[in-house]
Protein backbone atom coordinates (compact mmCIF):
# COMPACT_ATOMS: atom_id res chain seq x y z
CA UNK A 1 0.00 0.00 0.00
CA UNK A 2 2.78 2.20 0.76
CA UNK A 3 4.48 1.58 -2.72
CA UNK A 4 1.10 2.97 -4.40
CA UNK A 5 1.05 5.62 -2.38
CA UNK A 6 3.86 6.69 -3.09
CA UNK A 7 4.02 6.17 -6.94
CA UNK A 8 0.74 8.38 -6.61
CA UNK A 9 2.71 11.23 -4.83
CA UNK A 10 5.34 11.22 -7.56
CA UNK A 11 2.52 10.88 -10.62
CA UNK A 12 0.59 13.81 -9.19
CA UNK A 13 4.06 15.63 -8.79
CA UNK A 14 5.42 14.98 -12.20
CA UNK A 15 2.21 16.45 -13.51
CA UNK A 16 2.12 19.32 -11.54
CA UNK A 17 5.87 20.22 -13.33
CA UNK A 18 4.39 19.07 -17.13
CA UNK A 19 1.23 21.24 -15.83
CA UNK A 20 3.39 24.35 -15.23
CA UNK A 21 5.75 23.57 -18.41
CA UNK A 22 3.12 23.07 -21.12
CA UNK A 23 1.51 26.35 -19.38
CA UNK A 24 -2.08 24.05 -18.74
CA UNK A 25 -1.32 20.91 -21.10
CA UNK A 26 -1.98 23.43 -23.81
CA UNK A 27 1.54 23.19 -25.30
CA UNK A 28 3.98 20.46 -25.51
CA UNK A 29 7.66 22.24 -24.72
CA UNK A 30 8.67 24.54 -22.21
CA UNK A 31 9.46 26.95 -25.39
CA UNK A 32 6.19 26.89 -26.63
CA UNK A 33 4.88 28.18 -23.40
CA UNK A 34 7.64 30.84 -22.63
CA UNK A 35 5.97 32.32 -26.37
CA UNK A 36 2.61 32.13 -25.10
CA UNK A 37 3.51 34.36 -21.54
CA UNK A 38 4.98 36.64 -23.93
CA UNK A 39 2.34 37.15 -26.35
CA UNK A 40 0.10 37.73 -22.90
CA UNK A 41 2.68 40.09 -21.54
CA UNK A 42 5.54 41.15 -23.67
CA UNK A 43 8.39 41.81 -21.89
CA UNK A 44 10.68 44.76 -21.68
CA UNK A 45 14.34 44.52 -22.97
CA UNK A 46 17.31 45.15 -20.93
CA UNK A 47 19.24 48.25 -21.80
CA UNK A 48 21.92 47.67 -24.10
CA UNK A 49 24.24 49.85 -26.25
CA UNK A 50 24.48 48.62 -30.16
CA UNK A 51 27.32 49.35 -33.05
CA UNK A 52 26.26 50.17 -35.99
CA UNK A 53 27.33 50.08 -39.61
CA UNK A 54 28.57 53.40 -39.83
CA UNK A 55 30.82 53.40 -36.43
CA UNK A 56 28.02 54.69 -34.37
CA UNK A 57 26.89 53.27 -30.65
CA UNK A 58 23.44 53.93 -29.48
CA UNK A 59 21.10 52.80 -26.97
CA UNK A 60 18.85 50.42 -28.48
CA UNK A 61 15.62 51.47 -26.64
CA UNK A 62 16.53 54.50 -27.67
CA UNK A 63 16.69 54.01 -31.29
CA UNK A 64 13.49 51.79 -31.29
CA UNK A 65 11.80 54.92 -29.85
CA UNK A 66 13.02 57.96 -31.85
CA UNK A 67 12.41 55.39 -34.95
CA UNK A 68 8.80 55.02 -34.40
CA UNK A 69 8.21 51.51 -36.41
CA UNK A 70 7.38 47.78 -34.75
CA UNK A 71 10.93 46.09 -35.20
CA UNK A 72 10.87 42.58 -36.08
CA UNK A 73 14.49 41.25 -34.82
CA UNK A 74 16.67 38.41 -35.74
CA UNK A 75 20.27 37.23 -33.98
CA UNK A 76 22.96 36.35 -36.33
CA UNK A 77 27.04 36.50 -36.98
CA UNK A 78 28.65 37.11 -40.31
CA UNK A 79 30.97 34.33 -39.99
CA UNK A 80 27.79 31.72 -40.09
CA UNK A 81 27.99 29.76 -43.44
CA UNK A 82 24.75 27.63 -42.53
CA UNK A 83 21.64 28.94 -40.42
CA UNK A 84 22.59 32.86 -41.03
CA UNK A 85 22.36 32.27 -44.53
CA UNK A 86 18.98 30.84 -44.33
CA UNK A 87 17.96 32.92 -41.73
CA UNK A 88 19.21 36.30 -44.21
CA UNK A 89 17.46 34.69 -46.89
CA UNK A 90 14.06 34.81 -45.22
CA UNK A 91 14.87 37.74 -43.87
CA UNK A 92 15.25 39.31 -47.99
CA UNK A 93 11.99 37.98 -48.73
CA UNK A 94 10.27 40.08 -45.48
CA UNK A 95 12.09 42.98 -46.68
CA UNK A 96 11.06 42.77 -49.77
CA UNK A 97 7.25 41.85 -48.82
CA UNK A 98 7.04 44.87 -46.15
CA UNK A 99 8.26 47.16 -49.16
CA UNK A 100 5.69 45.34 -51.48
CA UNK A 101 2.73 46.07 -49.40
CA UNK A 102 3.69 49.27 -48.42
CA UNK A 103 4.60 48.70 -44.91
CA UNK A 104 7.95 50.68 -44.57
CA UNK A 105 6.88 53.08 -42.34
CA UNK A 106 5.23 50.61 -40.01
CA UNK A 107 7.65 47.81 -39.79
CA UNK A 108 11.33 47.50 -39.84
CA UNK A 109 13.99 44.81 -39.21
CA UNK A 110 16.68 44.39 -37.62
CA UNK A 111 19.59 42.07 -37.35
CA UNK A 112 21.85 41.53 -34.30
CA UNK A 113 25.42 39.75 -34.41
CA UNK A 114 26.27 38.36 -31.33
CA UNK A 115 29.94 37.65 -31.99
CA UNK A 116 32.06 40.35 -30.29
CA UNK A 117 34.69 39.97 -32.78
CA UNK A 118 32.07 41.90 -35.61
CA UNK A 119 33.35 45.18 -36.12
CA UNK A 120 30.95 48.19 -38.48
CA UNK A 121 33.14 47.38 -41.72
CA UNK A 122 31.79 43.66 -40.55
CA UNK A 123 28.01 44.42 -40.56
CA UNK A 124 28.65 47.06 -43.43
CA UNK A 125 29.72 44.32 -45.91
CA UNK A 126 27.11 41.85 -44.86
CA UNK A 127 24.04 44.17 -45.49
CA UNK A 128 25.36 44.75 -48.85
CA UNK A 129 25.64 40.86 -49.18
CA UNK A 130 22.42 40.07 -48.15
CA UNK A 131 20.63 43.17 -50.02
CA UNK A 132 19.39 45.27 -47.18
CA UNK A 133 17.74 48.65 -47.94
CA UNK A 134 19.46 50.44 -44.91
CA UNK A 135 15.90 52.20 -44.75
CA UNK A 136 14.33 49.13 -44.14
CA UNK A 137 16.77 46.84 -42.59
CA UNK A 138 19.82 47.70 -39.86
CA UNK A 139 22.41 45.55 -38.67
CA UNK A 140 24.00 45.80 -35.27
CA UNK A 141 25.99 44.81 -32.56
CA UNK A 142 26.70 44.31 -29.24
CA UNK A 143 28.41 47.31 -28.30
CA UNK A 144 29.34 45.90 -24.77
CA UNK A 145 30.08 42.39 -24.57
CA UNK A 146 28.56 42.24 -21.11
CA UNK A 147 24.92 43.02 -21.62
CA UNK A 148 24.82 40.44 -23.97
CA UNK A 149 23.89 37.61 -21.96
CA UNK A 150 21.05 39.59 -20.23
CA UNK A 151 19.38 40.63 -23.70
CA UNK A 152 19.91 36.54 -25.25
CA UNK A 153 18.28 35.36 -22.47
CA UNK A 154 15.00 37.38 -22.79
CA UNK A 155 15.32 36.73 -26.09
CA UNK A 156 15.61 33.29 -25.85
CA UNK A 157 18.78 33.12 -27.60
CA UNK A 158 21.33 30.51 -26.70
CA UNK A 159 24.77 30.68 -28.11
CA UNK A 160 27.48 28.30 -27.52
CA UNK A 161 30.76 28.78 -28.90
CA UNK A 162 32.04 25.96 -31.48
CA UNK A 163 35.06 24.88 -32.88
CA UNK A 164 37.28 27.31 -35.51
CA UNK A 165 35.78 30.36 -34.03
CA UNK A 166 32.20 29.53 -34.66
CA UNK A 167 29.09 29.18 -32.92
CA UNK A 168 25.78 27.13 -32.70
CA UNK A 169 22.78 29.26 -31.60
CA UNK A 170 19.03 28.88 -32.31
CA UNK A 171 17.22 31.61 -34.10
CA UNK A 172 13.91 33.12 -34.47
CA UNK A 173 11.77 36.18 -35.38
CA UNK A 174 11.23 38.31 -32.76
CA UNK A 175 8.55 41.26 -33.30
CA UNK A 176 9.65 44.25 -30.50
CA UNK A 177 7.84 47.25 -30.07
CA UNK A 178 9.07 51.12 -30.33
CA UNK A 179 8.34 51.05 -26.48
CA UNK A 180 10.93 48.28 -26.01
CA UNK A 181 8.88 45.84 -25.42
CA UNK A 182 9.36 41.95 -26.63
CA UNK A 183 5.97 41.18 -27.73
CA UNK A 184 5.99 37.92 -29.90
CA UNK A 185 8.40 35.07 -30.88
CA UNK A 186 7.59 32.97 -34.20
CA UNK A 187 9.75 30.51 -35.99
CA UNK A 188 12.14 31.41 -38.67
CA UNK A 189 10.59 29.22 -40.92
CA UNK A 190 7.44 31.21 -41.13
CA UNK A 191 8.40 34.68 -42.10
CA UNK A 192 4.74 35.52 -43.31
CA UNK A 193 3.47 35.00 -39.80
CA UNK A 194 5.69 36.87 -38.45
CA UNK A 195 5.30 40.20 -40.71
CA UNK A 196 1.25 39.45 -39.83
CA UNK A 197 2.22 40.12 -36.26
CA UNK A 198 4.24 42.54 -36.72
CA UNK A 199 1.43 44.07 -39.11
CA UNK A 200 -1.22 43.56 -36.12
CA UNK A 201 1.18 44.99 -33.48
CA UNK A 202 1.67 48.39 -35.89
CA UNK A 203 -2.40 48.56 -36.30
CA UNK A 204 -3.21 48.63 -33.05
CA UNK A 205 -2.42 51.65 -32.92
CA UNK A 206 1.54 51.50 -31.82
CA UNK A 207 2.16 53.08 -35.19
CA UNK A 208 -0.33 55.16 -37.38
CA UNK A 209 -0.78 54.73 -40.80
CA UNK A 210 1.26 56.62 -42.63
CA UNK A 211 3.10 57.88 -39.81
CA UNK A 212 6.86 58.71 -40.60
CA UNK A 213 9.66 57.08 -38.36
CA UNK A 214 10.50 59.57 -35.63
CA UNK A 215 8.02 62.18 -36.45
CA UNK A 216 5.41 61.15 -33.49
CA UNK A 217 8.50 62.05 -30.95
CA UNK A 218 9.34 65.41 -32.92
CA UNK A 219 6.00 66.67 -33.05
CA UNK A 220 5.99 66.22 -28.83
CA UNK A 221 9.12 68.36 -28.81
CA UNK A 222 7.33 70.84 -30.93
CA UNK A 223 5.79 74.52 -28.68
CA UNK A 224 8.38 73.41 -26.16
CA UNK A 225 10.73 75.87 -24.41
Amino acid sequence: MRWILALAVALAAGLGALYGLTDGFTVLTAEAARRQDVARNPRPIPAVQVLYGDGRIQSLNQDLRRDGRIAIVNFFYTRCLSLCLVQGSLTERLQRAIVEHGLQDRIRLISISFDPRERPSDLSRYAVRMNADPAVWQFLSFAQPAQRDAALDLFGITVVPAPLGEFEHNAAFHIVTPDGRLARVLDLDDPGLALLAAKDEAERGLVPAGAVPGEPERRAGEGRT
